[in-house]
């Protein structure tokens, strides 16, 4: 009995241990294997190095970093452009950048990001067998920061393209570039997140994800599990400069579009609608009686733009463009800029609280818009309720603002002025979407208000306008 009792026992702890083992062989089975994407791709992915001649000051030797966008926002200082190495020389000095790039034509031609070779005297390519040729710049946009390069050469190995729309957030992605440069370097994550608005990119809806991208990695591709080259490397979000887990790709979707337009003009023409737009928070939804916050809130257009056409008026709010739906105000920007230009879109908005359907034409977007208006302020002549100081403009200072109504606020004390956002020097276009152009008007509409109920008050600051919402 003993025995039979033993051979039970050595029966069953076999087949946990094979049980266990088919449940280990199955986690590892689900796990990708990259090796066969890298070695069918490892020859379409090359290595940029491009020289510039830069007159100044004696730079240190490091990495430079250029937030997108300019240095301007609070948040532009985490965001980096992957940045170039760099060597230096007193005054007259010569820059080294060291990028990725990948074949998408047999015969040459290349994506890669902006900022790699943009101001570049000269940019060399480097292949997979060693093969060096010099690249002509095709063309470069620099707001989606993709570029085209071609070299003199054919029969090329290239990439497959997949397409960015079908990602899941969750599925494994592998990036292959020459961070540091270190060629044909391999990386693997996850995508994080779809669709991101980052400081300064509004026309690029990035792939984020937490796959290890370091300077040179930039302009690199980033494959799925297919093997198909699903965004480029573009982007990364660092307190410190390096690597944090937050990278960002462009879908490569949008960056063969516009390789496409570089290829056949060597420019971009992105689509303009001249409205200045913000997010529905949940105190202007209140404002605005929404059920919920969505939408683009509209607070200024721009004259003579397709907008002031079109017939949208600052308050709108868009929820949807051309049967998209608009969920936040990031949503609009790109599906606006891939729009064919003189084109009609529809839009759907909603005014004081009901839907309506506006149509525009879209326009092209100008090389440069208005200038932001400065302004100095005054002494108060009238002290109004909601602990503002407010007093009426006067004829200069709307021609110095671009304003043709409003009243300045001259001071703000403690109250719902405070709280709702209002600050010195901003000007009052209206209130509860009524025109304010003097302070008795002002204090006219706001005597009819309900209280502790949150209304749409429209300000204009520093050359732009934004719908804070404010409870009396």
């Amino acid at each position: 009995m003993a025995m039979i009792a033993r051979r039970m026992l050595l029966s069953a702890w076999l087949l946990v241990m094979a049980a266990f083992g088919a449940a280990r062989a199955g986690e590892a089975s689900a796990l990708p294997n990259f090796a066969r994407i890298v070695s069918a791709n490892r020859a379409a992915v090359v290595n940029i190095s491009s020289t510039e001649v830069v007159k100044g000051a004696n730079v240190a030797p490091g990495f430079g970093f250029g937030a997108p966008g300019g240095p301007g926002g609070p948040l532009n200082k985490f965001f980096h452009n992957l940045p170039p190495q760099t060597q230096t020389m007193p005054r007259h000095f010569v820059t080294k950048s060291l990028g990725s790039g990948f074949i998408i034509a047999s015969d040459g031609y290349i994506l890669t990001c902006a900022h790699v070779i943009n101001h570049a005297k000269q940019v060399i390519v480097k292949l997979a067998n060693n093969h060096d040729y010099v690249a002509h710049v095709v063309g470069l946009d620099t707001k989606s920061d993709v570029a085209l390069l071609k070299i003199h050469a054919a029969h090329l190995a290239t990439v497959k393209i997949g397409h960015a729309s079908r990602l899941a957030v969750g599925d494994w992605v592998l990036a292959i570039g020459a961070p540091f440069g270190f060629e044909n370097s391999a990386t693997a994550g996850i995508v994080s997140a779809v669709g991101r608005n980052l400081p300064g990119s509004d026309y690029v809806p990035f792939i984020q994800t937490d796959v290890p991208i370091n300077p040179g990695n930039s302009g690199g591709p980033l494959f799925n599990t297919r093997g198909r080259v699903i965004g480029i490397n573009s982007q990364i979000y660092s307190r410190t400069g390096g690597f944090m887990g937050l990278s960002f790709a462009i879908p490569i979707n949008l960056a063969m579009r516009i390789g496409h337009e570089l290829q056949a003009s060597g420019h971009v023409q992105w689509g303009w609608l001249g409205v200045t737009i913000q997010d529905v928070t949940r105190k202007l939804a209140a404002s605005f009686d929404l059920r919920k916050p969505y939408g683009a809130l509209v607070s200024d257009i721009l004259p003579n733009s397709p907008a002031a056409h079109s017939g949208l008026k600052p308050g709108d709010i868009i929820v949807r463009y051309d049967g998209h739906p608009i969920t936040r105000s990031s949503n609009l920007p790109p599906l606006v800029g891939l729009s064919p230009i003189g084109t009609p879109a529809r839009l759907k908005v909603v005014r004081n609280g009901h839907p309506e359907t506006l149509s525009v034409v879209v326009g092209a977007l100008p090389e440069a818009l208005p200038a932001s208006y400065v302004h100095t302020p005054h002494r108060p002549n009238n002290s109004a309720s909601l602990g503002l100081a407010l007093r009426d403009l006067t004829d200069h200072e709307k021609r110095e603002l671009g304003v043709t109504k409003g009243v300045f606020v001259e001071g703000v004390g403690r109250g719902p002025g405070e709280r709702a956002g209002i600050a010195p020097g901003d000007v009052i276009l209206s209130l509860a979407g009524r025109s304010v152009g003097t302070v008795s008007a002002f204090m006219s509409i706001l005597g009819g208000l309900p209280a502790h109920h949150p209304v749409p008050v429209l300000i204009h600051r520093d050359g732009t306008s934004l719908f804070l919402a404010l409870a009396k």
